[in-house]
């Protein structure tokens, strides 16, 4: 049986908490949910890419990515993404930011998503996402 395997780039800060920002398994790569800080600073704590939907949005895109390339993975690669937002009047402006970020990555195929309004973020956080791929 494959193990699994947790994952946590350079990037990314080890996690407050017991569990990992990724998992692999065989060729299934768990994201788990990530928000749009910066990437680490050794002593700092994480600090938010900015007050923006949009500045968060994408910072959060690139440590999604940041952890699938490190699971050997790559947006191609993502079967399911689901995204959360703590304000549903930002619902147009994520959907924006995701066809424009998506568009110009020449998916073969977009991947499932799925939009929740929720709240519960820590506090100055808008978005978080989480993705689900399948390798090979």
């Amino acid at each position: 049986m494959t193990e699994k395997t947790a994952l946590t780039p350079s990037t990314h800060t080890a996690p407050p908490a017991k569990f990992s920002h990724g998992v692999k398994k065989g060729n299934i790569l768990q994201v788990a949910g990530q928000v749009g800080f910066l990437p680490a600073v050794e002593g700092q704590a994480p600090t938010p890419a900015g007050p923006t939907l949009r500045e968060q949005t994408l910072q959060t895109f690139a440590n999604v990515k940041a952890i699938l390339e490190e699971g050997g993975a790559s947006w191609d690669d993502v079967m399911m993404m689901r995204v959360y937002l703590t304000d549903v009047d930002h619902f147009a402006e994520m959907n924006e930011i995701y066809n424009t970020y998506f568009g110009e990555q020449n998916l073969k195929a977009a991947p499932a998503a799925r939009t929740t309004v929720y709240v519960g973020l820590p506090k100055g956080l808008l978005i978080e996402i989480d993705a689900l791929a399948v390798l090979g």
